[in-house]
């Protein structure tokens, strides 16, 4: 079989790598709005959100939501939206992104235990589809279209 690499290539993938922390999540680096940010790379979770303390740094307009967000250790979470972001991971780029604005308080609270830099997000299921995602565990790395 011919490089996995060299196949997507041609069929204009973009590959964006990424990293495995101590608590075995995938890290990957991030811009919204220009900004550079870390987050984990999460297959099941069904959006991709950042958390309240990020607002000012990602320039996000952050407005009310009547969604309950539910994740690992916690669940019926307030949560706001952002509408219309620019995301960008490596060279590919949407600009039309939506982004769910939520308490990630847990989640780096688990991280920091284990003696892991915290995040400031979770890039979900939603870009992994939008990207026709295909993850490369072995060589770590993301190719998205």
């Amino acid at each position: 079989m011919k490089n996995l690499h060299d196949i997507l290539k041609k069929e204009k993938y973009k590959k964006v790598k990424f990293k495995i922390t101590k608590t075995q999540h995938l890290l990957i680096k991030a811009k919204i709005n220009g900004v550079l940010g870390n987050f984990i790379l999460d297959t099941g979770a069904s959006n991709s959100c950042v958390g309240f303390e990020s607002i000012d740094l990602f320039s996000l307009e952050a407005k009310k939501s009547k969604t309950k967000a539910s994740g690992a250790g916690a669940t019926g979470m307030h949560t706001q939206i952002a509408t219309t972001n620019i995301l960008q991971l490596g060279n590919w780029k949407d600009v039309a992104f939506d982004l769910i604005i939520f308490d990630l308080s847990h989640v780096n609270e688990a991280l920091m235990q284990h003696k892991s830099k915290p995040v400031h997000g979770i890039i979900g299921a939603d870009v992994l589809m939008k990207g026709k995602a295909i993850v490369d565990y072995f060589n770590y790395c993301l190719y998205l279209q």
